[in-house]
């Protein structure tokens, strides 16, 4: 999928999207842009309810037609929209990669699990949409494990923090979904009730 500059997003959208603009200098040089449009008029609510469904996208890595999909989905669930989304999308096997630490990125893990290095219940996957659910258990190849790609991050695995649904062995590099993902408002960087607004207008 082709994105465009990551840096120039970001100042449109917020630093969420994209990893590599979650630093320090960026959000000091946000602080400073942000400063210079005090006074002007709020944008419409079209545009408001455009830039977080675009935000949320983005975070996700999907294309249009991927995230429409789930957003629809979603309204004709007959749960919680917000709830049955965050769910979908916290589901996809690139995203329970990126959430175990092994990929720095969400796009990095796509890749990872594009290419083939990891199984669910010991069978070997190449979709990263793949929808887990609890008790999906998801490992890192055999074949894999010898691999330049997931060599040195060891500190990585040690320091990171896995959400309370997943439970991740930094050894062994096995993953476990034992509960369903959580949304919670105060917890979102995104206003899920904007993206539906957007796409019910």
């Amino acid at each position: 999928m082709i994105i465009g500059p990551k840096y120039k997003i970001c100042k449109r959208l917020g630093s969420s999207v994209f990893e590599k603009c979650q630093t320090k200098s960026f959000s000091l040089a946000a602080q400073r842009a942000e400063a210079t449009k005090k006074g002007k008029r709020p944008g419409s609510d079209f545009n408001r309810q455009l830039l977080e469904k675009q935000k949320l996208r983005l975070i996700y890595s999907l294309t249009e037609k991927q995230f429409s999909s789930y957003v629809f989905e979603a309204l004709e669930s007959g749960v919680s929209p917000s709830q049955y989304l965050f769910q979908k999308l916290e589901l996809r096997l690139d995203s329970l990669i990126y959430r175990t630490g092994i990929s720095g990125t969400r796009r990095a893990a796509r890749q990872l699990a594009t290419h083939g290095h990891f199984t669910i219940n010991g069978k070997r996957v190449t979709i990263p949409s793949y929808q887990l659910s609890v008790g999906s258990v998801v490992g890192l190849r055999d074949g894999s494990k010898g691999s330049a790609l997931f060599q040195g991050i060891e500190e990585r695995l040690k320091e990171h923090k896995t959400p309370p649904w997943i439970t991740f062995d930094p050894d062994t590099r096995v993953a476990t979904v034992v509960a369903v993902p959580a949304w919670g408002a105060q917890d979102s960087i995104v206003d899920f009730g904007a993206v539906f607004e957007y796409y019910t207008r």
